[in-house]
């Protein structure tokens, strides 16, 4: 799993920047999800660009998998032709999609180690003050734990515990490290009980399930969206699987989550005031239809006939593309019709071999030698490699 979490580094570089300038852990949060949408907006419109185009081609692709439903490999080969012939691809719009899955992963890392990242405090002197508490260092809530025990000391009593292990200003540091936000802190793990403190440390998990299920609905009917087969469901599994790590890790990612849904939502009709997928979508069924009449429309081209006239014809693309082929074929049958193409037969090469010192050849093995050496040269072959 650790190369799903290859940018809580960066992203933890950005979060302590942050937090230098807001010292609030969840509005340090806030501000970083703000960024890292804005950042990634140019990136989103490409997406939905990318999603009405695939929706305005979807029925061609429907009628070459129908029509050649038992031929994959025929399938394959008008699914190349067709993206050639207009210039899309069905995989551009999933760069966005994986980008926004890493940074995901990028936070989850941020919020398992805030002290690491946020505070930049040492990876080798957290590992053994999280021993020193009895705990895995590996563990992703083991950080968040020694910041609330460090939290629970005084300063003396806290630099009793961990002598030699954190310095005073790494006690400071995490004793002054604000964690509660709106009275919830960020740093404790969701527990389902019937208290106060269970209730309130649940708000936020809560709402990134509300609105991850609110937003996958709206957004994919602004987006134009039309998703086939298993594909319908993949948006929802993406998101159910972020909301569960919301009930498993530090409240701080539900944070996270949930301004990011809210976000969502304000982007998604940012995106759909400046283009309207339907419109587009329907711009590109024109371009497509117009394509497809520019191909049936028939040309006048002049060809020879087989008297080697030149004569007028009305020829559709795809009538000239099998004129041309035609024309090609009879070309290399004319350059080619005075050479060999079959292989040599056994008794042909059998005559090439050199005779035996002391035989002399006779006359019907001679010209059966010079023929198969005449043969030989129209083949390419040299007779005296044999």
């Amino acid at each position: 799993m650790s190369f799903f979490y290859i940018l809580g580094g960066p992203l933890g570089y950005v979060m302590h920047w942050i937090y230098n300038l807001v010292p609030s852990y969840g509005w340090t949060i806030i501000l970083f999800t703000i960024l890292v949408r804005v950042v990634s907006f140019p990136l989103q419109l490409k997406q939905q660009k990318s999603t009405a185009r695939m929706a305005a081609y979807q029925p061609m692709i429907q009628e070459i998998q129908k029509k050649y439903a038992n031929d994959r490999e025929k399938q394959q080969q008008e699914m190349m032709a067709l993206q050639q012939e207009y210039g899309f691809s069905p995989t551009a719009g999933c760069l966005p999609m994986f980008l926004n899955f890493f940074v995901l992963f990028g936070v989850i890392d941020a919020v398992y180690r805030p002290l690491q990242h946020v505070l930049r405090l040492s990876k080798d002197a957290i590992a053994a003050a999280v021993e020193l508490l009895g705990l895995n260092a590996a563990n992703y809530t083991s950080q968040s734990s020694l910041t609330q025990a460090v939290k629970a000391l005084s300063q003396g009593e806290a630099a009793q515990k961990f002598a030699g292990v954190l310095s005073n200003a790494d006690i400071a540091a995490i004793q002054g490290f604000e964690t509660n936000f709106l009275g919830i802190d960020l740093c404790a793990m969701p527990r389902f009980e019937f208290s106060a403190e269970g209730i309130v440390l649940l708000i936020f998990p809560v709402l990134s399930l509300v609105t991850m299920v609110l937003l996958n609905l709206i957004t994919m009917k602004m987006s134009g969206q039309e998703l086939q087969g298993s594909m319908k469901f993949m948006p929802w599994m993406m998101s159910l699987m972020f909301v569960f790590f919301c009930f498993q890790v530090p409240v701080a990612f539900s944070l996270y989550y949930t301004v990011s849904n809210l976000l969502m939502f304000v982007q998604s009709a940012l995106l759909k005031k400046i283009y309207d997928p339907e419109e587009y979508k329907k711009q590109l069924a024109e371009e497509i239809k117009a394509k497809k009449e520019a191909k049936k429309k028939k040309k006048e081209v002049k060809v020879k006939d087989e008297s080697g006239n030149l004569v007028v014809r009305q020829l559709n693309d795809t009538e000239l593309a099998k004129l041309r082929l035609e024309m090609a074929r009879r070309q290399d049958a004319e350059k080619y019709k005075d050479e060999r193409t079959t292989p040599l037969t056994d008794e042909e090469r059998a005559a090439l071999q050199p005779p035996a010192k002391g035989k002399k050849t006779s006359r019907k093995a001679q010209r059966a030698e010079n023929s198969a050496a005449a043969a030989a040269r129209a083949l390419g072959e040299d007779p005296k490699e044999e």
